[in-house]
C-alpha cells in the first residue's frame, strides 16, 4: 500500500471517529426538561399536567377502568431490558386523557383490604368511616402485554465493511451499528359485569438507535461497545402503548352501549359515602333484635309490623336515609339498615 492510500485510510477513520464522538455527545448528553417519552408529565382530580399531547381526550369518563398486571413471561422480558410493569404507565395515560376513571385493583389493593380488616376488628379510632360500600366499581378491566423485536443485520457498520473491504473493515466497526428495534404491544379491554371483551388493540413503534463508539487499545482498534439501552426501550414501548390505548377509547366512544354513568374524576374521588354493610337486592336479612319496627316509608313514620330477633326479611334493592326497603311474612316496608344483618 502507497503512502497516499494509508494516509487516506487515516483520514477517513480520523472523520469516523469524530462522527462517532459528535453522535455519543448528542446521545449520551444530559439535557434539562428534554427526557422521558412519549408518555411524560402527570394527572389529578384538576387535569393533565404537561402531558405528550398526543393522547385522545374525552371531556368526561366513559366509565370505571382497571389495569391488571401483564403474565409473567412478559415482566420476565421487560426486566431484561431494566423495565419494570407498564400499568404504571398505561394508568397514568388513562388519567392524563380523562376517558376513564382508575381505580385500585393492584399491589395497593392488598393495603386497602387490610385498612379495613383494622376496620372491622376495631383497631382505627372512632368515625374513620372505612369499611363496606364505599369503593368504586369497575366497569372494564385492561390488560396490556408487550413484545420485542431487535432487527440487527449488521447494521451500518456490516455496511461500511463491506464497502471498505477486508482490509479497512476496522471503520465499519468504529461506525457501529443502526439497529431499528420494535416493540409490539396490545391491550384488551373486558367488561368486569359480563366478562366479554369488547376492545382490543396493537400497535408498534420503532426508533432507530445508534450503538456508536470504540477504543483504541494494545496493537489496535477495539470492537465496539455499546448495547440497546433500557431508557430507548422504554421510550418505544411507552410510544406504542399510547398508540394502543388511543384505540381503545376511539373503539370505546363509538359505541355508547359501551359508555357507564360515572362522575368526573373530582366528583368519584370527593364523594366518600357512609361505610355500612353492603347488600343485593334479593339477599335474606334478619333482625338484629326483637321489636324491629317495619315503616310504612323511609322516614320512619307509621308502622306495619314489628319483627322478632333473628325474623328473616328480603331485601328488595332501594336503600334510602339509613332505611332499607323489606318483604317479610307480615308485610312490606322500610326497615333501619343497622337492625338488620345478613
Amino acid at each position: 500500500m502507497t503512502y497516499s492510500a494509508i494516509f487516506r485510510a487515516w483520514l477517513g477513520f480520523a472523520c469516523v471517529l469524530a462522527l462517532a464522538g459528535a453522535a455519543d455527545a448528542q446521545i449520551t448528553e444530559m439535557k434539562k426538561g428534554e427526557g422521558g417519552s412519549d408518555v411524560q408529565g402527570s394527572a389529578g382530580t384538576s387535569g393533565s399536567v404537561e402531558d405528550s399531547g398526543d393522547l385522545v381526550k374525552c371531556d368526561r369518563p366513559m366509565g370505571a377502568m382497571a389495569v391488571v398486571e401483564p403474565q409473567g413471561f412478559v415482566v420476565q422480558a421487560l426486566a431484561k431490558y431494566n423495565l419494570g410493569s407498564p400499568t404504571g404507565l398505561v394508568r397514568m395515560m388513562i388519567q392524563q386523557s380523562n376517558c376513564f376513571v382508575v381505580v385500585e385493583r393492584g399491589l395497593a389493593m392488598q393495603n386497602l383490604m387490610q385498612e379495613r380488616a383494622l376496620a372491622e376488628s376495631g383497631q382505627l379510632r372512632g368515625g374513620s368511616n372505612m369499611g363496606g360500600g364505599q369503593m368504586v366499581t369497575a366497569d372494564f378491566m385492561l390488560t396490556p402485554s408487550v413484545v420485542f423485536s431487535d432487527d440487527d443485520a449488521g447494521g451500518i457498520g456490516g455496511a461500511i465493511g463491506g464497502l471498505l473491504g477486508r482490509k479497512n473493515a476496522v471503520l465499519g466497526a468504529i461506525a457501529g451499528g443502526l439497529k431499528f428495534k420494535e416493540a409490539q404491544t396490545s391491550m384488551l379491554v373486558s367488561d368486569a359485569r359480563s366478562g366479554v371483551q369488547v376492545a382490543a388493540a396493537e400497535g408498534s413503534a420503532k426508533k432507530a438507535d445508534f450503538a456508536l463508539g470504540g477504543l483504541l487499545g494494545g496493537g489496535g482498534v477495539g470492537a465496539v461497545g455499546g448495547g440497546y439501552s433500557s431508557t430507548d426501550e422504554g421510550k418505544v414501548i411507552a410510544a406504542s402503548l399510547a398508540d394502543n390505548y388511543n384505540q381503545i377509547v376511539v373503539a370505546v366512544r363509538g359505541d355508547p352501549n359501551l359508555q357507564r354513568d360515572i362522575g368526573t374524576l373530582a366528583q368519584e374521588a370527593g364523594t366518600v359515602r357512609q361505610a355500612g354493610d353492603v347488600f343485593s337486592e334479593g339477599d335474606v336479612l334478619r333482625a338484629k333484635i326483637g321489636n324491629v319496627a317495619i315503616a310504612v316509608d323511609s322516614t320512619g313514620s307509621g308502622e306495619v309490623a314489628k319483627l322478632v330477633k333473628g325474623e328473616e326479611v328480603v331485601y328488595m334493592g332501594a336503600e334510602e336515609n339509613g332505611y332499607l326497603l323489606i318483604e317479610s311474612g307480615k308485610g312490606g316496608g322500610w326497615v333501619r339498615k343497622a337492625l338488620l344483618t345478613n
